[in-house]
């Protein structure tokens, strides 16, 4: 067994009269070229194109993705006695065809897959020549929908038409930057007799106890004779089967009695076991399999209830509820994506206190190393087949990609348990019902298809120990809407769109799968990537990271009564990021006062892959925005807050922890001087797992000034909610009712802060002095009297006073106030 990589000594040349005409002369002659790589980054790496993501230049590069390609190396070979050389390329970005030394290998149009080809006639000892040349991504998309017939969809270009990640060509928060290129490894794998092909290792519970049954699929030279012996060894266990040449399938079963279980992450232990697969033929090793698997079982209750019907998780047979977000492929490009950049966004996540990531359906089929950390972390993993927003031709040019493309994923992703349920596709099911598609299909087929037969069959054939919804969202009845919040999944989407983000407590969902409201990056991000001058939210650079429909004019209707309107550039980016803050506090907190008849929110979106104004807790240069920090707090596994219920208020406290709580609540109503005007003080007694309610007594519950007064409620155990009467424009707060200082210590620099009123929402806005500086705290709600430390990780020799400077020193009362004031005649 030997493999030659091919990486290098690569070319890639324009094949169109489509470039700019200073750069024609040059690309018609070939640049160098990165393999993996896609052609923008090697443009890049040339110094011919500008950032892709700085100002307007998405606009002057479409010509890259209209364009034909190709990619060129030379590479000696010398036959080592294998039997068989065979050309595996593990992606290719999309549509290519593929030469050796001059012959035709094959023609591909798949992102999603991957393809190995017999070469072992058509290399020559020497120099050999291998050409992939890759045909428009854009015009190609074009072609086949005029085949296919044109089909709704969202965006601009009918990414329904090719199987390429749909968000390549442009998303509400991602640009229209068409990659083309070898996306993933190429090489030249050489073997002999048999090879294994491929491994499932289906595993289960039963009784406690870890049980595998690995499913084997061996390919064998034309000319095999005798046989071979399958071996597997994991966790102590050992088991091995007999092959005849020529027998491509074995399945093995195994009791792995001394194996520890797989849980997610506060739920138990992340344990391991490597599987050890390997195909001889007496003496002589043939073929080798290794990977890392976790015994757990996973189970998906949809059964109807009184209430509707439910979509609750369970993993080893305990109750998981889910604390998640959705994910998107965490850079434009994604060749640059790397087990270090994803260790960084999978950070984010479990600093966050998050439990699941959903793997959203128009990006792609992540890396092993996306798996792998989720398994190494308890991260749960909700797997969406690559179907997005848009109906799909079910012709067989499209379904047979589909079905190639998902049996290769599922297989290739059984072994991680990390993954409990596989999804049809995003908002697809709902699109059909809802967004007036039928008259423009016509009766044309729209991918039913694949949601309803294709996929659950595969599921059902290759990983029939993971569950399987058909869309998300979905109600799991042909008779209810999809969008049902009495059944299954639901999407909010109304909220950002149209109202109010107080109407989250219009719905009482039994799980919501997306949902989510926009904020600007980091301020430092905006200003590497937007340069107009002067800043503004409407400015011409500005709206082209603000792709979704009347963003910003939904960015300020968002505000409503909550915050005043921003009076500068600053105020507006420092507004909009609290605003989004609040809004998914306000509905995640709901969400989990309704528990158990709530089983989980999965938050759109954790990361961005460019700098835009987004949804994203975190942006694309690793910033955490002060969403990040509030879903830290409202992730917790404990969550304390105040709700409304009919006749007056009550303290909810969600317990998802592994213990109980035995604690007390404190409930005050407070002058915002921190005078105690009304206070009661409950037992509060929460099991593990468990949620439990106090009426708050009304003459706490009840102001007498509600603009200077508020509710705060304290468990013993540390948890703390507020609840204000008012909104915080009508709310008598002071400007800055603080002391702060900074100091430089090591590792960075400490920021005391001590407030003289009720400080709200204080947050500290640090990369505005460095871009790397980093605070561990934000959206810290401070009693009078009260002081905090916030440690600011950055470069050292800065000056401290700048971390408390006004700019960088943030609160929603600076907003209010100031907005006051300018209010006065």
């Amino acid at each position: 067994m030997t493999y030659h990589a091919l990486t290098t000594g690569w070319t890639a040349r324009i094949l169109t009269e489509t470039a700019p005409a200073d750069l024609d002369q040059e690309l018609g002659a070939g640049i160098p070229a990165t393999v993996p790589g896609v052609v923008h980054t090697d443009l890049l790496a040339a110094g011919l194109i500008t950032d892709p993501f700085v100002d307007d230049a998405e606009s002057t590069l479409q010509w890259i993705g209209r364009s034909d390609w190709e990619y060129r190396t030379t590479f000696e070979w010398s036959d080592d006695g294998s039997d068989r050389h065979d050309l595996v390329a593990q992606g290719l970005d999309t549509v290519a065809h593929i030469e050796l030394n001059g012959s035709a290998v094959a023609d591909t149009a798949n992102q999603h897959r991957s393809y190995r080809f017999d070469v072992s006639e058509l290399l020559q000892p020497g120099s050999n020549e291998l050409v992939v040349r890759f045909r428009s991504p854009v015009q190609y998309a074009r072609e086949q929908e005029a085949v296919l017939g044109e089909r709704p969809h969202s965006y601009a270009h009918p990414f329904n038409a090719i199987r390429k990640a749909a968000c390549n060509f442009g998303w509400d928060w991602g640009p229209d930057l068409a990659s083309v290129g070898i996306w993933k490894s190429i090489g030249i794998d050489s073997w002999s007799t048999s090879r294994i092909e491929s491994v499932r290792p289906l595993v289960d519970v039963r009784d406690g106890e870890a049980t595998l049954a690995a499913h084997v699929q061996v390919e064998w030279v034309d000319e095999a004779t005798g046989s071979a012996t399958l071996s597997f060894d994991v966790a102590g266990a050992h088991a091995s089967v007999d092959l005849l040449a020529g027998q491509t399938t074995a399945t093995v079963t195994l009791d792995v009695p001394d194996a520890e279980l797989w849980w997610p992450r506060g739920h138990g232990a992340q344990t391991l076991y490597p599987l050890n697969v390997e195909l001889a033929a007496g003496d002589t090793v043939l073929s080798r399999w290794r990977r890392r698997i976790g015994f757990r079982s996973v189970s998906l209750d949809v059964a109807p209830d009184p209430d509707g019907s439910a979509f609750r998780f369970a993993i080893n047979g305990e109750d998981v509820y889910i604390r998640g977000a959705n994910w998107i492929p965490d850079d434009v490009f994604f060749p640059r994506i790397t087990r270090e950049t994803l260790q960084r966004s999978i950070d984010d996540t479990l600093d966050a206190n998050m439990n699941m990531l959903r793997v959203w359906g128009g990006g792609i089929y992540e890396t092993d190393d996306f798996y792998d950390l989720c398994d190494e972390n308890g991260i749960l993993v909700w797997q969406d087949f690559l179907l997005a927003c848009a109906a799909y031709s079910e012709d067989a040019a499209l379904w047979d990609e589909f079905e190639a493309e998902a049996t290769e994923a599922i297989t290739r992703l059984t072994a991680h348990p990390s993954l409990v349920v596989w999804n049809g596709g995003n908002e697809n099911i709902w699109g059909y019902v809802d967004w007036n598609w039928r008259t423009p299909l016509a009766g044309r087929t729209w991918g039913e298809g694949y949601y309803t037969e294709l996929f659950p069959q595969l599921v059902a054939e290759l990983a029939p120990n993971t569950p399987y919804s058909e869309g998300s969202p979905f109600s799991f009845s042909p008779y209810l809407h999809p969008n049902d919040p009495g059944h299954g999944t639901m999407h909010i989407w109304d909220v950002w769109n149209r109202v109010d983000y107080s109407h989250y407590r219009d719905y009482r969902p039994r799980f919501v799968s997306e949902f989510g409201f926009q904020g600007p990056p980091a301020w430092s991000t905006l200003e590497y990537a937007v340069h107009d001058e002067p800043m503004d939210p409407f400015g011409p650079n500005m709206l082209v990271h603000q792709k979704a429909t009347d963003g910003n004019e939904k960015l300020r209707r968002g505000l409503g009564e909550h915050l005043p309107e921003p009076r500068s550039f600053e105020d507006w980016h420092w507004t909009t990021q609290l605003n989004q803050a609040r809004a998914v506090t306000f509905g995640i907190e709901h969400f989990r006062s309704l528990f158990p008849l709530n089983q989980g929110s999965i938050v759109w979106q954790i990361n961005d892959c460019w700098p835009v104004v987004s949804w994203a807790a975190v942006d694309s240069l690793g910033h955490r925005k002060p969403l990040w920090h509030a879903l830290q707090r409202v992730y917790g596994e404990r969550l304390l807050s105040v709700q409304p219920r009919e006749g007056g208020l009550i303290a909810s406290f969600h317990n998802d922890a592994p213990e109980a709580v035995s604690t007390q609540a404190t409930m005050q109503r407070r002058a915002l001087d921190g005078t105690v005007l009304a206070e009661q003080t409950m037992p509060l007694e929460v099991d593990a797992r468990e949620a439990s309610a106090l009426v708050v007594p009304a003459d706490v519950a009840t102001p007498g000034d509600g603009a200077s007064e508020f509710l705060v409620v304290t468990a013993s155990t540390g948890e703390r909610a507020f609840w204000y009467f008012v909104e915080d424009p009508a709310l008598a707060l002071e400007a800055a009712p603080i002391d702060a200082s900074a100091e430089e210590v090591d590792g960075g620099y400490r920021v005391h802060v001590t407030a003289t009123g009720l400080v709200k929402d204080l947050t500290l806005l640090v990369d505005k002095v460095d871009p790397s500086a980093h605070a561990d705290a934000a959206l810290l709600t401070l009693l009078p009297g009260e002081s905090v430390e916030v440690m600011v990780r950055a470069r050292p020799g800065l000056d401290p006073s700048e971390f408390v400077a006004e700019r960088v020193l943030r609160s929603a009362n600076d907003l209010v106030a100031t907005a006051g004031v300018a209010a006065q005649p």
